[in-house]
């Protein structure tokens, strides 16, 4: 729910939709880890300017937590091209 959530919203920010990949991992009991894997240009505008972009993003998804009781860390990471 939380990681189809966070990839639409993505994906109206990004200027290349097409290459963003949401990786949910569980990492204990009702914590996950919320990777977004974008292209280096596109990680930058995740970020924002002083970081509001994803403190938004974060701030939603805390919000999430109340109803579903889980806490969740989000990260953004470039994709790395291979040749």
């Amino acid at each position: 729910m939380v990681e189809d959530f966070i990839e639409a919203y993505v994906k109206k920010i990004v200027t290349e939709p097409n290459k963003i990949r949401i990786i949910k991992t569980e990492l204990d009991t009702n914590f996950y880890e919320i990777e977004i894997l974008s292209s280096s240009q596109d990680a930058g505008r995740l970020i924002g300017k002083d970081g509001k972009m994803i403190g938004a993003i974060k701030t939603f998804v805390s919000g999430i937590k109340a109803k579903d009781g889980n806490s969740y860390r989000i990260i953004v990471k470039p994709q790395t091209t291979e040749a």
